[in-house]
């Protein structure tokens, strides 16, 4: 493939991700720069995913998601494609040997947003898993670069973790859900009766798989490490302000962690990792 393109491509999806979210884009800034493409790519593949069913009212949302699946396996297939952010993708598909049952989770995952409004405890860990868990497993391929076993032994780690970031994001977003999209995630919860009984043990949840994904993240490759530590702790950041509001108040107010905390846990972060604590 050109090389001019190829990096065009990658730089598509790195401006998708630093238009979309500041927080990430910090994190893949601390990884190994070897890493920040590849990661760059899946970032840039899974937002245009989620805006499709999340964002595009106007549009018929079923037909492009069946539409992008469709060209994201065609790019595989053949190599190359001519939307950069599906030509950035399959070029990380192919060169860290990312699953194609990985894919299909995923996109399983965004066709649920399209008819599913309410889920049971089945249906949640499905849609978790395609959601959050395989993006991380996404991304733990490129981290380990080969190694297989390293893969298997961090795996369910790597779950862990983008179950909790997802959990804490649908808790941040439980006003927007509900109201401007009309989804209700957490299994058996009637969000107009949400008590603090109910949000203690989604926070149970949380605090138990941060904490398994902790224990992964220190096994991580030094190249990651830092950066996937930066993601945690300011998600561990965002998870603490929400544990400290009433159930009520999370339903009328998006909780956000600040620029200017983010570059103080961007400073602790690499103070922590510059003497080994990480």
């Amino acid at each position: 493939m050109d090389q001019l393109y190829n990096n065009v491509s990658f730089n598509c999806s790195k401006i998708i991700t630093q238009q979309y979210s500041t927080s990430f884009s910090i994190g893949i800034k601390t990884l190994h720069k070897s890493l920040r493409n590849p990661i760059y790519g899946i970032y840039g593949f899974v937002r245009l995913a989620d805006e499709i069913v999340d964002t595009f009212h106007d549009q018929d949302k079923e037909r492009l998601l069946h539409e992008y699946r469709t060209e994201t396996f065609k790019a595989i297939d053949q190599q190359i494609h001519l939307n950069p952010v599906l030509n950035a993708f399959q070029s990380v598909v192919r060169r860290y040997d990312i699953p194609n049952e990985l894919i299909e989770s995923f996109l399983d995952s965004m066709e649920m947003d399209l008819h599913q409004t309410a889920y049971d405890r089945e249906l949640f860990e499905k849609y978790l898993y395609g959601s959050a868990e395989v993006v991380g497993l996404m991304c733990l391929k490129v981290f380990c670069d080969g190694d297989d076993q390293l893969y298997d032994s961090l795996h369910t780690y790597a779950q862990s973790l983008g179950a909790a970031f997802q959990k804490i994001n649908f808790l941040r977003d439980i006003q927007s859900d509900i109201e401007d999209r009309g989804r209700v995630y957490f299994p058996g919860l009637d969000f107009k009766r949400f008590s603090e009984k109910d949000k203690a043990n989604i926070e149970r949840e949380i605090r138990l798989e941060l904490d398994h994904a902790l224990v992964g993240i220190r096994k991580l490759p030094k190249s990651a490490r830092t950066g996937v530590y930066l993601s945690y702790i300011y998600y561990a950041a965002l998870f603490q302000k929400i544990r400290k509001l009433p159930a009520s108040q999370i339903m009328r107010v998006r909780v956000r962690v600040h620029d200017a905390v983010k570059m103080r846990l961007l400073a602790f972060t690499y103070l922590k990792s510059a003497f080994y604590i990480i």
